[in-house]
Formats: structure tokens, C-alpha cells, sequence
């Protein structure tokens, strides 16, 4: 069904909604909570949180893009459960990625940033993401949305390892580099 109407069906608090939600992403949002927890049963209940999110999210909102809205949230449902128990379980995938990340990136959520900030620097990244080319790109997006591993990743793309680390490890030089000249400090 096209993501227009699943979209309608939400606005009219068509339960539907919920099912073919679930018929077209599930998949998609098992894999992106699965690399986060890297738990069946966590990613199970963070996908059924996601919809449930979902849910009581539209309306108000009425998002353009419904895969990239309902893996925004499942993402970040995720994050919030992964940061909750990693104290008890800790998944080192997920902290190898965002220690990569932190290299790069100014930790907008400790550091006291204002709103402002948080927006220029979103604005920032997008900018950056959307000036490579598209294979790194992919990757970029790959390892740091997704966080997918290395192998995955080379897989997937018919790549080595080597060159997969080699392009993330330029991609966040260029990114750091990148902030740097729009004035965002690290």
C-alpha cells in the first residue's frame, strides 16, 4: 500500500493504519532496533513501541516521508533503551559507532547547547551528508544511522573491510573539518 494512504488511514484513526504499517515495515524496523539492542525479544518490543508511537504521533503530525518517520522513531526508542540497560548488557557495536562519532561530532545533548545549536548543527550534517558522493554516502549512512557493522556493510556493498574503515575514517576527517569551517566547534 502506498505510504500516502497508510498515512490518510492514520489521520483518519483507521486502525488499518497500524497493520499495513506493520505488513511494509517490519522488517525495516526490526533491523535498525536489532542493530541497536542486538536482542530478538528488546527489538520485538521496541518495533511494537515504534508503532504504538507511531500511533499517537500522526496526528498531529503528518510526515512526507512515513519509512524514514517510523525508523526515526524506532531509532530512537532503541538509543533510549540501549542507554537504559547498558549498565546491565553493553552492546560494543553500538559504542564503537558513537565513540567514531564523537570524534567528529560535538555532543549537543551535555555540552549546554541551545535549540539553536542543536538546529545549526542538524542543518550542518545534512548539508554535509548530502555533498558526498554516493557510495560513501551509503556508508556513512549505513554505519551511522544504521549502525551497521563493517562486515555487513562491505558485504552489502561488495567491498573490502579495509576500504570500508578507510572511507568512514576520510568521511569523518572531511566531516570534522566540514563543522569546523561552518564554525561549529568540537
Amino acid at each position: 500500500m502506498d505510504d500516502n494512504k497508510i498515512v490518510e488511514m492514520y489521520l483518519n484513526r483507521d486502525e488499518n493504519a497500524l497493520k499495513e504499517t506493520k505488513s511494509k515495515y517490519e522488517k525495516y524496523c526490526s533491523y535498525i532496533a536489532n542493530n541497536i539492542l542486538g536482542s530478538r525479544p528488546d527489538t520485538e518490543e521496541c518495533v511494537n513501541d515504534a508503532y504504538l508511537a507511531t500511533w499517537n504521533s500522526i496526528p498531529p503530525n503528518e510526515p512526507k516521508s512515513l519509512r524514514a518517520y517510523i525508523g526515526k522513531i524506532v531509532r530512537n526508542i532503541a538509543l533510549n533503551r540501549y542507554n537504559s540497560s547498558k549498565a546491565k548488557k553493553r552492546n560494543d557495536c553500538v559504542e564503537i559507532v558513537l565513540d567514531e562519532l564523537n570524534e567528529a561530532i560535538p555532543d549537543i545533548s551535555t555540552d549546554g547547547r541551545s535549540l539553536a545549536d542543536e538546529l545549526t548543527l542538524k542543518y550542518a550534517l545534512n548539508s554535509f551528508v548530502g555533498s558526498l558522493k554516493q557510495e560513501t554516502r551509503q556508508i556513512f549512512v549505513r554505519r551511522y544511522w544504521y549502525l551497521s557493522s563493517i562486515k555487513e556493510i562491505a558485504f552489502d556493498y561488495g567491498l573490502s573491510e579495509s576500504k570500508v574503515k578507510v572511507t568512514l575514517l576520510r568521511t569523518r576527517e572531511m566531516l570534522r573539518e566540514f563543522l569546523r569551517k561552518e564554525g561549529i566547534v568540537i
